[in-house]
């Protein structure tokens, strides 16, 4: 039988958000690639002289074996804040051009492409950003992506057999009036992965096909959470049949050890790269510009970085890396205009909080 959860966890939603990772191909759950923890050469260049400690917003506080290497190499320590992207893009407006942090890791990248047309990023330029794809960074050097965020369903099939229902295999599947109710999903100006559901969906039906869409969606949506885990946690809880959620490693454990299933949608899979960017005027400016190099100048770290991520689109990103395949097929991706991400975000967020009304978490 269902059992209902205090909705406690929700306050620490400040704090904590994911903005997932990719996943493997749609009859498969998610599988880091075997090749993806064999060693390979650094090419880590040389480091300047830095020193102090570095400041980071992350989507997740798993990545401190990759901060420690970091510190390692250069003598700066790391600390971390664990902040979805939708709210570093809030703080940072409210900070008034005086972040309080140095380095941006993780997070939709629609909040970077906003950020950098406010003014707010540092250009950060290194030789090895040339092997990087041009479709996944910034043209003039302000953010750079580490990976891409796939978005399907997990569903409780435990529930759905209580309640009689089939388990939805497309995004249309989801408007049937039998799901209404049960249904889950993450705050869109919170959580950048969503936010990237919601543009996909509309770059691909068209805007007022599109918005018919979510419309009759929020008709079935129970509510819209501020964590980007909540969905995912939800639905394992017995509390919703289907969550909205990204399809990643995570997910796959999830499969492993309840009675749910990850359902990659047939008619598209939406995708968003994870960002990374430096604060403009932050205080230890030059240490984040030399992680961005860093990291991306060495498959070993990338590989580190993938392997923390439980992902390998981080391939996608540097087709030539060595030690990480890509373990999805990209054809199961929808089509979308990265451009549109950063420009339409304001007003898409804007018509999609009216559309939620008091469906909306408020912590």
């Amino acid at each position: 039988m269902r059992k209902k959860l205090p909705i406690l966890a929700l306050t620490l939603a400040l704090l904590l958000s994911a903005c997932g990772q990719t996943a493997s191909e749609p009859s498969a759950t998610p599988a880091a690639s075997p090749e993806a923890s064999v060693p390979v050469e650094s090419e880590t260049p040389q480091a300047p002289e830095l020193s102090g400690t570095m400041k980071v917003v992350a989507t997740s506080d798993a990545y401190g074996p990759l901060f420690d290497a970091f510190t390692a190499d250069t003598g700066v320590e790391v600390e971390v804040l664990s902040m979805s992207s939708g709210e570093v893009l809030s703080r940072l407006r409210a900070e008034g051009g005086t972040p309080s942090a140095d380095l941006w890791f993780g997070g939709g990248v629609d909040s970077f492409m906003s950020a950098k047309d406010d003014g707010l990023l540092e250009q950060v330029t290194f030789d090895a950003a040339d092997e990087l794809d041009p479709a996944y960074k910034d043209a003039d050097g302000y953010w750079y992506s580490k990976g891409i965020t796939i978005v399907g369903f997990l569903v409780n099939n435990t529930l759905l057999s209580e309640l009689g229902l089939e388990a939805p295999q497309t995004w249309t599947d989801l408007l049937d009036s039998q799901y209404a109710g049960e249904i889950i999903m993450s705050n869109p100006a919170v959580s950048g992965t969503n936010y990237a559901v919601v543009n996909a969906i509309l770059q691909t039906m068209g805007e007022e096909e599109g918005w018919n869409y979510f419309e009759a969606l929020n008709d079935n949506i129970a509510y819209y959470s501020r964590r980007g885990s909540d969905p995912s946690n939800r639905v394992i809880s017995d509390e919703y049949a289907i969550g909205i959620t990204y399809l990643d490693g995570t997910i796959d454990a999830l499969v492993e050890q309840y009675d749910v299933t990850a359902i990659y949608p047939t008619d598209g899979i939406p995708w968003v790269p994870e960002g990374v960017a430096v604060f403009k005027d932050a205080e230890n400016v030059e240490a984040a510009k030399y992680f961005v190099e860093w990291l991306f100048s060495s498959d070993e770290h990338l590989t580190q970085l993938a392997e923390i991520d439980q992902k390998t689109g981080v391939k996608i990103i540097k087709p030539d890396m060595e030690g990480v395949e890509l373990s999805f097929d990209t054809s199961i991706l929808m089509e979308e205009d990265l451009s549109l991400f950063g420009s339409q975000r304001e007003a898409i967020l804007e018509r999609f909080e009216a559309l939620m009304g008091d469906k909306a978490a408020d912590e």
